[in-house]
């Protein structure tokens, strides 16, 4: 017995040595076909045993280096002219290759779920692009979503490097990609995207804490969460509120002897529904729970067991899909688009059974209207608008929120930029593009200064202080109000013009490329090509009209105001043809009106006939705005904005 705990013991001491523990490692981001920036130094850095010595190449490049008394080393190759493909390799006590290396322009692509979004959500869309991608010199790594509220991380805890072929651009933010295709189709250089972002966040967590030096408020909020006291005691308390609120009913469509999804089950006193719509809005008032939606579909021969996809739209909150007795699809939360495949041997000729679960949590619950409902295959198409009958699962009880907020890391400060953009603040950029907003849209009086923030930040960050910052101002989006009216979301989009005034950034105006039902809306490839307008002007020196039209003064004459802009191109012009729509005006007491308005000698001319003395002009200051016209003459929207 004791000779083989001896053996274990120096079994244990071999496997678990220093020099064995703390071999040559490299940041998470070095991985086969990642891509450098070309024409600035490469930094390489990582970890390795105290003072091991340590030889790279690259190219034809070599660099020694020694590991400090704790381990960490780095070395600067020379700048490097576009091209490859290059193996990085290291030796020291094992050896490494990282294959497949691209010397380009690397873009750093952030933000929270429009940017994040990846083609495979646009499948449909952008069917042809996913088809017939074959860019392999069109890179995209995913950094891990992930928080960290202790401070900067140097390393992510996954990640790799994917190409722009068919089989793996599925995975690619779809923004990201269209703006990488076109400028990839101009200057035929690799392009790598590091695409940081996640659904639902707030600016706040993109920014370090050196960004909030002049917010005191916001750093003790810092400090206070770097306390793992404190944040457990939230987790605690939140767990307890929620495990006091837990639903004590079940269910009625599955605690019968036959599931409601059973197509043998017998619908028995149902009341009919229309679809698309909320129940809120036909007869069910202000119910918080599960409503189960049944309908019998006729398919024609032509689609029985054949393979098909079911489009049901958009649905608030989750919901989960049944033809005919069996599980087609779940979706948990209310933003993506309801897409499920239809197996083969499942389709049958003449009647099928269709029962869908919605769960609603708050607001109104239900079908969101003005979205594709189908059912498709190769050869034939059947509707599943009109009357459901539907049936109430379960109510579910108010339930009171601790404090009114429940306690998420990635909302918190620093917590993003931490897990997901120090560890490789050391690399060279191009660029950085930003699509961001929704979730701060609520207070736009604190965004701008957020958003300046967040970009000198960052420029601090990556020690790159004339980085091109490319972002993209939020879409139309909810109601058309076909009256002027206060907006949260124009304040929202004027609060990011702000930011125009740091030198070498660009805001594409996307007034013209919202759904008014959707915060994800479909249209991905003009936002990205749009940014690819500004980074030919801001990146890469090219004489083009990267902009709409933007606000730039106005002057007083009589009862009109005269406005003039920047970045008019050829010329202002309408879209339509028509008079200039959506100018509002009003005097000192700031009633807004629709205003008459024209186009004339490169300027806009508003006026109202009972408004004798002029103040004020807003242009498309709305939600979501109807019929925002003014555009010059290379294509491109004006941004809204106040004179106020």
């Amino acid at each position: 017995m004791k000779s083989a705990k001896i053996i274990l013991s120096l079994l244990f001491g071999l496997l678990f040595s220093p020099d064995t523990m703390a071999q040559v490692r490299l940041p998470q981001i070095f991985r086969d076909s990642m891509v450098l920036q070309r024409n600035a130094p490469i930094k390489i850095w990582g970890w390795a045993s105290n003072h091991e010595e340590i030889t790279l190449t690259l190219k034809n490049h070599t660099r020694k280096t020694k590991a400090s008394a704790s381990g960490e080393w780095e070395v600067v190759f020379p700048k490097m002219k576009a091209g490859g493909p290059y193996n990085l390799q290291i030796s020291a006590t094992n050896n490494l290759t990282v294959h497949n290396i691209l010397i380009g322009d690397v873009w750093l692509v952030a933000g929270q779920s429009n940017m994040e979004h990846q083609l495979f959500r646009h499948d449909v869309t952008y069917a042809k692009e996913i088809r017939e991608a074959n860019f392999p010199e069109i890179r995209h790594f995913k950094v891990p979503r992930n928080t960290e509220l202790n401070g900067p991380k140097n390393n992510m805890d996954g990640g790799k490097w994917e190409v722009a072929v068919t089989k793996e651009i599925p995975n690619f933010s779809a923004v990201a990609y269209f703006f990488a295709k076109q400028v990839y189709d101009k200057y035929g250089i690799p392009i790598g995207l590091i695409n940081a972002s996640v659904g639902g966040t707030r600016i706040e967590a993109w920014t370090s804490e050196n960004g909030f030096h002049n917010n005191p408020d916001i750093l003790n909020t810092i400090e206070r969460n770097k306390d793992s006291v404190y944040i457990n005691s939230l987790i605690k308390r939140d767990k307890a509120a929620k495990d006091q609120t837990v639903e004590t009913t079940m269910d009625l469509g599955i605690s019968g002897p036959i599931h409601w999804y059973d197509p043998s089950y017998k619908p028995l006193n149902w009341r009919k529904i229309n679809i698309p719509g909320y129940w809120e809005d036909q007869g069910i008032k202000d119910l918080n729970g599960t409503v189960w939606y049944r309908k019998e579909i006729k398919v024609p021969q032509s689609m029985a067991e054949a393979e098909a996809k079911l489009f049901l739209g958009r649905i608030v909150d989750a919901d989960q899909v049944y033809l005919n007795g069996t599980k087609i699809g779940q979706t948990s939360y209310q933003y993506p688009q309801r897409q499920y495949s239809i197996p083969s041997n499942l389709l049958i000729t003449g009647k099928n059974t269709l029962v869908v679960k919605v769960t609603n949590y708050n607001g109104k619950g239900g079908f969101v209207p003005d979205k594709p409902y189908f059912i498709s295959s190769e050869k034939d198409t059947v509707g599943i608008k009109g009357y459901w009958e539907y049936k109430v699962g379960e109510v579910f009880a108010p339930k009171n929120t601790p404090n009114g907020t429940i306690f998420n890391a990635q909302n918190e400060p620093t917590a993003l930029y931490n897990a997901m953009v120090a560890p490789y603040t050391q690399l060279a950029l191009t660029g950085v593009l930003w699509y961001q907003g929704e979730s701060n849209s609520g207070e736009p009086e604190k965004y701008a200064q957020l958003l300046q923030g967040l970009i000198i930040d960052w420029r601090n960050q990556f020690e790159l202080p004339n980085l091109p910052f490319i972002y993209a101002q939020l879409p139309n989006f909810m109601d058309v109000n076909y009256l002027p009216e206060e907006s949260k979301w124009a304040e929202f989009r004027h609060a990011q013009s702000n930011a125009l005034q740091i030198a070498n950034t660009a805001m594409t105006v996307n007034i013209d490329l919202g759904e008014w039902n959707d915060i994800h809306p479909e249209n991905k490839k003009d936002v990205g090509e749009r940014m690819a307008l500004a980074a030919f002007k801001l990146a890469y020196n090219e004489d083009v009209v990267f902009s709409g039209p933007l606000y730039n003064g106005h002057t007083i004459e009589n009862n009109k105001i005269l406005l003039s802009f920047s970045y008019t191109g050829s010329g202002l012009i309408t879209v339509d043809g028509g008079a200039p729509a959506q100018f509002a005006i009003a005097g000192e007491d700031k009633k807004f009106v629709w205003a008459n308005a024209k186009i004339e000698d490169n300027k806009v001319i508003v006026w109202h006939n009972d408004i004798s003395a002029p103040k004020y002009v807003r242009y498309a200051w709305s939600d979501n705005p109807d019929n925002a016209n003014l555009y010059n003459k290379e294509g491109l929207p004006a941004s809204p904005f106040t004179t106020e």
